[in-house]
C-alpha cells in the first residue's frame, strides 16, 4: 500500500560532499592495498588461465556505471573464448561456458580482482550495486523501472545484494536483488560499507553465490 513517493522523497538517496570524499578516499586506499597484496595471486591465476586453454588472460566487457555512463570492466577470463558466439545471455548454475580454471576463479572470487583497477580509475567503488551490461539494462528497465536508481552511486566490487542473494540468473532474481540494492542506495553509510566488506570475506570463504 506504499506509494512510490514515500520511497523516493523520504530521507536517503543523497550523499553529502564529505561523505563522497570519505568513500572515495577509502576506495583508493583499499584498492591500492588490495592490488599490492593480491599481486602474487594474480600472477599465478594468469599462468593457470594461459596453461588451461592458451587464450587471453584479461577479459574486458562494457558495463553501465554511475549516472548511466558506460565503462569497460576488467576481469580474469573465466569462460571460453567463444562463450558468446550465440549472443549474450545470463550466467547460470553449472554454466558450461566456464573453463576448469574459471570455476575455481569464480568460486574464490579471484576473477574479480582486476576490478581494483576500475576502482582506482574512479569507475567503480569498493562497495555498491554490481554493474550490469547495457544490453541487459535496457531489458531490465522496461520491466523494473526503479532499476535505474542503482546508477546514482558508483557500481561496486561487492555489494549488499551480493551478500543477501545468489547470482541473478533471470529477471525474477534481478527483481529481488534490486530490493537489496535500493536499500543500500537509500541507507548508505561508512559503517554499512564496513559491514559489507567484512561479510564479503565470509562469502569468499564459503563460496556462496558463485556461478
Amino acid at each position: 500500500r506504499l506509494q512510490p513517493g514515500w520511497l523516493v522523497f523520504r530521507e536517503g538517496f543523497r550523499q553529502g560532499k564529505l561523505d563522497a570524499i570519505a568513500k572515495r578516499t577509502f576506495d583508493v586506499l583499499l584498492a591500492t592495498l588490495g592490488l599490492i597484496f593480491s599481486l602474487p595471486v594474480l600472477v599465478v591465476a594468469a599462468l593457470a588461465i594461459k596453461l588451461d586453454d592458451g587464450g587471453p588472460i584479461l577479459f574486458r566487457q562494457e558495463r553501465v556505471g554511475r549516472n548511466g555512463t558506460p565503462f569497460d570492466i576488467f576481469k580474469l577470463r573465466s569462460m571460453r573464448v567463444d562463450a558468446e558466439r550465440d549472443g549474450p545471455r545470463w550466467a547460470a548454475a553449472g554454466d558450461g561456458r566456464v573453463t576448469r580454471v574459471g570455476r575455481f576463479l569464480r568460486r574464490t572470487r579471484i576473477d574479480e580482482l582486476p576490478q581494483l583497477l576500475n576502482v582506482l580509475r574512479g569507475e567503480m567503488s569498493f562497495v555498491g550495486p554490481r554493474p550490469e551490461r547495457p544490453v541487459f539494462v535496457q531489458q531490465i528497465v522496461e520491466a523494473l523501472p526503479y532499476f535505474a536508481v542503482r546508477h546514482q552511486l558508483r557500481p561496486g566490487l561487492t555489494g549488499w545484494a551480493q551478500l543477501n542473494y545468489p547470482y541473478a540468473a533471470n529477471l525474477e532474481d534481478t527483481r529481488v536483488k534490486l530490493e537489496y540494492d535500493l536499500y543500500y542506495v537509500k541507507n548508505w553509510s561508512f559503517f554499512l560499507d564496513l559491514v559489507i566488506i567484512l561479510q564479503t570475506f565470509r562469502v569468499i570463504i564459503w563460496g556462496n553465490g558463485a556461478r
